[in-house]
């Protein structure tokens, strides 16, 4: 069965194809793209009626998200949501991890002191010691924790460059958060980071931040053949 695909209907506006892009980009990010290996295929008729839109400004769209690499169009088959091999989804966790860790940094120095002692109590999954128990739960926070670290950094050119990224590290966090004792680890991380925010450590911040993101970077090519 394929994964939901599910999109809000728009209001019509002047600039129709950019609304469409959005909604249909939104859904995209939402989607747990590495949760099954069966390819995920967009009816175009149903996104059609489901936005409420005529066929065109969805092929329009459609155009956009390949250029950019979300999906893909196939003669006689349709479109389909790219899904990353094991090297390019590698390559992009560096990539988070380079801004990530350094988006921590920033943050020791720009954000305020209410902004990093809520961190405790925004994220609660990760002190109760049993992620694995409600993992959907543990693996939205773990999404969640990892755009506050960006936005913390009050940069936007890194909020920028992140967004695009996180489509499909979100799905690959996802997926490695369900082997064996990752989620546990993760979350010990994640507790690690916190102290490092609170406490200004911008260097230790940063290291810890980049050495998480290189750890599920080692994990996805120890265990990710399933990607190629």
């Amino acid at each position: 069965m394929n994964e939901p695909f599910t999109v809000t209907p728009i209001v019509p506006a002047a600039n129709l194809r950019t609304l469409v892009y959005e909604s249909l980009k939104a859904a995209i990010s939402q989607m747990d793209i590495y949760g099954s290996r069966q390819e995920i295929r967009l009816d175009e008729r149903r996104l059609s009626r489901d936005l409420g839109v005529s066929r065109t400004p969805v092929r329009e769209a459609f155009t956009v998200l390949e250029q950019e690499g979300f999906v893909r169009s196939e003669a006689r088959r349709g479109v389909f949501v790219v899904r990353k091999t094991k090297r390019e989804i590698v390559g992009m966790i560096h990539a988070w991890a380079a801004l990530e860790s350094m988006a921590a940094r920033l943050a020791c120095a720009r954000a305020s002191d209410a902004q990093l002692t809520a961190l405790k109590t925004m994220f609660p999954q990760f002190y109760d010691g049993t992620p694995a128990e409600h993992i959907d739960e543990y693996s939205d926070a773990n999404i969640r924790f990892h755009q506050t670290i960006i936005a913390l950094g009050q940069c936007e050119i890194f909020e920028g460059l992140s967004s695009n990224l996180m489509i499909h590290v979100r799905g690959i966090r996802n997926a490695a958060l369900r082997n064996e004792g990752r989620a546990e680890r993760s979350s010990r991380e994640h507790v690690g980071i916190i102290r490092a925010l609170e406490a200004r450590d911008g260097p230790l911040a940063e290291q810890l931040v980049r050495e998480h993101g290189l750890g599920l970077a080692a994990h996805v090519d120890r265990f990710g053949d399933y990607l190629s």
